[in-house]
């Protein structure tokens, strides 16, 4: 019987079944030679390619998704090679990832709890180089009244251990109703929430300091908008 998500078979066996559908996570989906190949790219990008925002910075890959459609730029093929391997894993149905945004999050920042939203194929998918991380995720904000204060901390769900040279799926639920942040902090003291340390290593009360982490999100951008077309060409 086909597998009607397109998924590989061989990816079935990284799902994370303590978390709601979907996560996949693969420790050491590079090798450490292609971990350092991969940050040495991303420090030779020249330094307008950075753009400076409040607790990281960022490069984007590919263009500028938006409501109207992605001017598409070619991937370099440092992406390329990776984009293409993550892509024939089935992680976007059969399409092809064509949009990379790298983030550098040094000790002590991180993001707010967001999701990655329309402009996308419902997937994103990571890359981490350099160190380790802790993703947190939320229930979103209800719409409806609560007598409960809808705090970051009552709406916390679960946490995952991102190791450097992993590779996390979301899909599904992860993807489309829960927000995922990551804590402004130098150090991560492992809790039971962490619902992946069965195939990390790592254990309940570890104390994990964080180095510069870069990671490589990988999406599908579906509406994507022709050169000769933004130029009124044929």
């Amino acid at each position: 019987m086909a597998n009607p998500c397109n998924i590989d078979t061989d990816l079935e066996k990284f799902i994370v079944k303590e978390a709601p559908p979907t996560i996949y996570y693969i420790p050491n989906f590079i090798t450490e030679t292609e971990e350092e190949y991969l940050l040495q790219q991303v420090y030779r990008a020249p330094k307008p390619k950075w753009t400076q925002l409040s607790g990281r910075r960022l490069q984007n890959w590919g263009g500028l998704p938006n409501v109207k459609g992605m001017l598409t730029e070619k991937l370099p093929d440092w992406l390329l090679n990776y984009t293409e391997k993550i892509s024939e894993l089935g992680a976007f149905a059969g399409k092809t990832a064509n949009h990379v945004l790298v983030n550098e999050y040094r000790p002590g920042e991180g993001i707010m709890p967001h999701e990655d939203g329309p402009l996308y194929h419902p997937t994103v998918t990571t890359i981490s180089l350099g160190s380790h991380t802790v993703l947190d995720f939320y229930k979103p904000v209800c719409q409806t009244p609560s007598e409960d204060p809808q705090t970051e901390e009552s709406r916390f769900m679960i946490s995952l251990l991102v190791q450097r040279k992993s590779l996390l799926i979301l899909q599904d639920d992860m993807y489309k109703c829960y927000l995922h942040g990551i804590q402004g902090v130098s150090e991560d003291v492992l809790s039971e929430h962490v619902v992946n340390l069965s195939s990390t290593g790592a254990q309940v009360g570890d104390t994990l300091p964080r180095s510069t982490r870069v990671s490589l999100t990988i999406r599908h951008v579906p509406k994507i908008v022709r050169a000769n077309l933004l130029l009124g060409k044929k």
